[in-house]
């Protein structure tokens, strides 16, 4: 595992300052983000202003002219999670997302929407990175991502620990205005092009759709997501 990754984004790095995520260098181009170079300044971080012919070379494309040197990502432990003292938590389960735009979009609803984690497997699974990073647009210092070896495995503890485990689907006559939002729930996801996988689609509790009228009945992984936990947010009120 990497013990450093680079980050780029005003908005990626600035929040990775503030919530104190360690950062060897920042990265500026020359003449610009006075404001971040200043905190940068407080907090002590060396400060390199790169010239704009200069930039595309040295930080990840989209970078807005900032970038940072960061402690690389790091996965909580499924038992960390649950230790949250909160009622009716919700995590959502990702089984085999593969694009890294994807899960930063999904980070971002989730930090907007108040999930409680977001459970990814070891295998066959997009990590975190600096293009989930830079899409999530901070989302990614305040969501708790939990890496598991077996989802089956891990849908069965959670039940055990008093989950209801949710499965999203189109060939199903259940929608997502059916989901009881009153308990702890695990809101599974599948792939961008096959769905959730046979196993762990039959340890679902129960399967829902998302109802639609027009012509193309599928919807990208983070839209659906979206939708799925806005519903859930929604009702809970």
């Amino acid at each position: 595992m990497k013990l450093a990754i680079v980050i780029a984004g005003k908005n990626t790095v600035a929040e990775a300052i503030k919530v104190g995520r360690k950062v060897h260098e920042l990265y500026i181009q020359s003449g610009t983000n006075k404001e971040l170079v200043e905190i940068a300044q407080i907090k002590n971080i060396k400060v390199i202003e790169i010239e704009k012919q200069d930039i595309k070379k040295t930080l990840p494309p989209n970078n807005q002219g900032v970038g940072a040197l960061v402690d690389d990502y790091k996965y909580k432990s499924l038992d960390q999670v649950l230790q949250k003292q909160k009622e009716n938590k919700v995590f959502i389960m990702l089984d085999g997302l593969e694009d890294p735009h994807n899960l930063g979009a999904i980070l971002r609803s989730c930090d907007a929407f108040g999930m409680d984690a977001v459970i990814i497997p070891k295998n066959r699974s997009v990590k975190l990175n600096q293009t989930v990073a830079k899409v999530s647009t901070g989302a990614i210092e305040y969501v708790d991502v939990v890496e598991v070896t077996n989802l089956t495995q891990t849908i069965k503890k959670l039940k055990k620990e008093g989950f209801w485990v949710v499965g999203t689907d189109m060939d199903t006559e259940q929608t997502i205005h059916d989901i009881n939002v009153d308990t702890n729930l695990v809101i599974v996801i599948g792939n961008e092009g096959k769905g959730i996988g046979r196993l762990v689609k039959e340890n679902c509790d129960y399967v829902v759709n998302i109802p639609m009228v027009g012509h193309v009945n599928s919807l990208n992984a983070s839209v659906s997501t979206a939708l799925v936990i806005y519903e859930v947010f929604r009702r809970k009120g």
